[in-house]
């Protein structure tokens, strides 16, 4: 098949347009979309794989690893400035650690974390801790026993600062930023897949194996390890072999399997809390006009759209970049891979503040592998580190041009940040602040966040401290805007008021027993820290 190739002014392919229908379409936008921005050369990493997850800095550029290539031969960490100039930062092997499929999560101290596959005291893996500049710290070996084995998914942040991992020997941990390891305890299989925090405040995952028909699950986990499987795949009509992990886009969960479907190439799904499933595409086997065994997850971009990879399929079957809508609507290859500019993507996509998508495939470019651009025209977006907090709690912003930024918009009130650097500023939370869309006003215009930020409710006292069944009880504190629920020593309301952001009159419901007072807002859940007595 022909091809028309689009270079830069390096002579490295930009894309490559195909010449024959019906791909003829997709093919010619490819061409404005796509940019092969980086070739690996082994010296410098080679062979991105799953997950490897890519972490903007505080400086605006990307951090990530590869698990192979380098100087010492067992991958690297590199930075990459967002047009694609990459330095290579530390070279894993021997008793660093090696195989860093991981990739890097950014950390509230502006320190990068993430894992290695073997390497530590036991050869079975470590969780390190990685300076900007490339100093590693080791926070944990794995010894192979109830902790588990073989940490593939990048550790993830949680709102208590600390960072929740898994590994292919189905445990899950959290380890604090100094290294203070806890094992959570069991997952229904081996994972590959990061987690990913839910606007709950749990985590949400999926297993490669395991659940019902042993083809995978998407399962829930608490903060503190509790854990409910809430789909078991069976690798027939709905998907199965989960390796890449889930996405939240409103109250839903979606995701991808590389296996099952109607087309037996695997599927998009769609999933809700309480375990409903949607396939919302079915990719065939093999097949030229389509993508398949998609092995990367979804990324949720902010024009509302997902976007992901599969790692076989299209033309040359080297897989495709393809685009769909929540319900599977407009589906569409956004590009085909070649040994040109990019082959075999497994790695995830993330959109960079610039409002690009930058993601990796495991070969083509020199034969080690490329980093890649998509310009999406999504535009320029803030990024709070954590989407949520309390009034009083600082956030931190990722971004560009914020120097002479004089504002950060919440929802209902505005604050002074305190501008760190041109691509970083920190802001409290003000009190009169609501859940909602995020800004930042700078000198050039006013730049929203990604997604929402959610404001957790605080319950501050409440009057009277006890009465009978129908007693008004005004409960005060803040962000109570769009409460949704009230209980009474864990019994429900049937009756309460949104006085105002900083209040809400309940009705001591019938039934009620003596205990805390519980709130449900859009940011989340609270309880009193004193007692509610029930009395008559």
């Amino acid at each position: 098949m022909g091809q028309i190739l689009a270079r830069n002014s390096n002579g490295r392919v930009l894309a490559a347009v195909l010449l024959a229908l019906p791909l003829v379409m997709c093919a010619t936008a490819s061409a404005q979309i796509y940019t092969d921005i980086h070739d690996f050369l082994y010296s410098d990493g080679s062979s991105p794989s799953y997950p490897q997850v890519m972490a903007q800095g505080r400086d605006g550029n990307l951090y990530g690893t590869t698990p192979a290539g380098g100087l010492a031969r067992g991958g690297v960490m590199f930075r990459m400035t967002p047009d694609g100039i990459l330095t290579p930062l530390f070279n894993f092997g021997g008793s660093t650690g090696s195989e860093p499929y991981s990739g890097l999560t950014l950390g509230l101290d502006g320190n990068f974390y993430g894992t290695t596959v073997l390497g530590g005291v036991n050869n079975l893996g470590e969780i390190f801790q990685m300076t900007p500049d490339g100093f590693l710290t080791v926070l944990y070996s794995f010894t192979g026993g109830s902790d588990g084995a073989y940490p593939y998914a990048t550790p993830v942040l949680g709102n208590d600062g600390n960072f929740y991992g898994l590994t292919k020997s189905a445990t899950a941990y959290r380890i604090t930023p100094a290294g203070v390891f806890t094992l959570l305890g069991s997952i229904p299989g081996q994972s590959f897949a990061p987690l990913i925090l839910g606007t709950d405040g749990n985590f949400y995952g999926t297993t490669q194996h395991g659940g019902a028909f042993n083809q995978g699950t998407v399962f829930a986990m608490t903060p503190a390890g509790t854990v409910k499987i809430i789909y078991s795949f069976d690798s027939s009509a709905h998907g199965g072999v989960p390796w890449g992990g889930v996405v939240q886009a409103g109250n839903y969960l979606f995701g991808t399997t590389s296996d099952g479907g109607s087309g037996n190439g695997g599927v998009v799904f769609r999933l809700t809390p309480s375990g409903n499933l949607a396939v919302i595409h079915n990719f065939p086997e093999g097949s030229q006009n389509d993508g398949s065994d998609p092995q990367a997850g979804l990324l949720f971009a902010t024009d509302g759209t997902f976007y992901g990879s599969t790692f076989f399929g299209g033309t040359d079957d080297f897989g495709v970049l393809f685009k769909i809508g929540p319900t599977g609507q407009q589906y569409s290859f956004i590009y085909q891979f070649d040994k040109l500019t990019g082959e075999y993507s497994s790695s995830s996509l993330v959109q960079h503040t610039n409002g690009s998508v930058y993601g990796m495939a495991q070969g083509g470019g020199q034969n080690q592998g490329v980093v890649f651009s998509l310009a999406l025209n999504l535009g320029a977006r803030v990024k709070p580190l954590l989407s949520t907090g309390k009034v009083g709690s600082v956030v931190q912003i990722l971004g560009s041009g914020f120097t002479g930024a004089t504002l950060v918009n919440f929802k209902g009130a505005s604050v002074v940040p305190n501008v760190i650097s041109d691509t970083f500023l920190i802001a409290r939370v003000p009190s009169r602040a609501q859940s909602g869309t995020l800004s930042v006003v700078t000198p050039t215009g006013t730049i929203p966040s990604m997604s929402p930020f959610l404001v957790v409710p605080m319950i501050v006292s409440f009057s009277p401290t006890s009465g009978p069944v129908g007693t008004p009880v005004v409960i005060t504190g803040n962000s109570f805007t769009g409460a949704t629920k009230v209980t009474f020593g864990g019994v429900s309301a049937t009756s309460f008021t949104v006085n105002s952001n900083t209040q809400i009159t309940a009705i001591v419901p019938k039934g009620a027993r003596t205990g805390k007072i519980g709130l449900t807002a859009p940011g989340g859940t609270a309880k009193s820290s004193g007692i509610f007595t029930v009395t008559g």
